[in-house]
C-alpha cells in the first residue's frame, strides 16, 4: 500500500472576484433615499504587516439600524425595511474599500446595558487561513465608554477600533483602516 504525504493546509482564495465580488453580490451601498438615519460612507484601506495594500481582500459589514436594531433581531427597537445592514466590498489595488450607510444606533447588551454605536466588520484575504473579525466605533461617539466590548479592548489596542470623523463637503466620512498584523495591528476577536 502507498502512503501518501498529508496536504497542506490552504489559505483563502484568489477567488473573491469571481466568486464572491460578482456584480450582483456586491453591496457598497447600504440604505436607499427613504432609509433613516445620519448617512455616512466608511472608508478605508486593508493593509499587511508591512504597510502593504492587500488589493484581493473582501470586507464585510453587518450593523444595526438607526433605532438599535438588525434586520433578524426580535428586539424592541423599530425596524427599518428600507435597510438590510449587511454589505459586501472588494479592495481595489491600493487596497481601499468603501461603504454607504448610516450610523447605527446603540444596541442593547444585558441588563439594561447598550453598546456604543458599532459596525461589526468581517475580513477575508489571501494568506489568512479564518477569516478575521473585528469592529468599527466612531471615535466622536460619546457612549464609547460605556460599552461593554470595547472596555474588554486593552487601553493601548483600544484605537486600533475607532474610526477618524472626516468632513467632505456634504459627506460625513469614518476612516477605518485594517491592519493584519504588525505594528498597529486592528484588534481582532477570536470567536
Amino acid at each position: 500500500m502507498t502512503i501518501l504525504p498529508l496536504t497542506s493546509s490552504q489559505t483563502v482564495g484568489p477567488f473573491f472576484a469571481p466568486a464572491l465580488l460578482r456584480e450582483d453580490a456586491i453591496r457598497n451601498v447600504l440604505t436607499q433615499p427613504e432609509t433613516a438615519g445620519e448617512r455616512i460612507r466608511i472608508e478605508g484601506r486593508v493593509l499587511d504587516g508591512d504597510g502593504l495594500p492587500v488589493p484581493d481582500a473582501m470586507v464585510e459589514i453587518w450593523q444595526a439600524n438607526a433605532h438599535g436594531r438588525y434586520s433578524v433581531d426580535q428586539g424592541l427597537a423599530q425596524l427599518d425595511a428600507t435597510f438590510l445592514g449587511f454589505g459586501r466590498s472588494g479592495t481595489a489595488e491600493n487596497g481601499s474599500y468603501w461603504f454607504e450607510t448610516i450610523k447605527p444606533g446603540r444596541v442593547p447588551f444585558y441588563h439594561e446595558q447598550f453598546q456604543a454605536p458599532h459596525i461589526c466588520v468581517t475580513v477575508f484575504a489571501r494568506g489568512l487561513l479564518n477569516h478575521l473579525v473585528t469592529r468599527l466605533y466612531f471615535e466622536d461617539e460619546q457612549t464609547n465608554t460605556e460599552d461593554p466590548i470595547l472596555q474588554c479592548v486593552p487601553d493601548e489596542r483600544r484605537s486600533t477600533l475607532l474610526a477618524r470623523r472626516e468632513n467632505r463637503e456634504e459627506t460625513i466620512v469614518y476612516r477605518f483602516d485594517i491592519v493584519l498584523q504588525g505594528a498597529g495591528e486592528t484588534a481582532f476577536f477570536d470567536l
